[in-house]
């Protein structure tokens, strides 16, 4: 069964794919930029204490994430 849920739901350590983008417009085409399309696979980095914002290695990148961009981000754990 696949779980599906938003990237600001990941744990630390936990890898996931990418599923769908509901972002629309510019941040949609940033997302878009960075590496966040379809089929990627992502992982949780680390998490600031706060929880906001969220570190992700994506494509051999890290990229730090707001929690209102990655609640748009839709993935699937398998």
């Amino acid at each position: 069964m696949e779980d599906v849920c938003s990237l600001c739901n990941l744990k630390v350590g936990q890898t996931a794919r990418v599923k769908d983008l509901r972002s629309t417009g510019s941040m949609r085409r940033r997302l878009q930029d960075i590496g966040l399309i379809e089929g990627t696979s992502v992982v949780c980095v680390q998490k600031s204490p706060a929880g906001d914002p969220i570190a992700f290695l994506i494509r051999g990148a890290v990229i730090a994430l707001r929690n209102e961009d990655s609640q748009n981000v839709i993935i699937s754990m398998a």
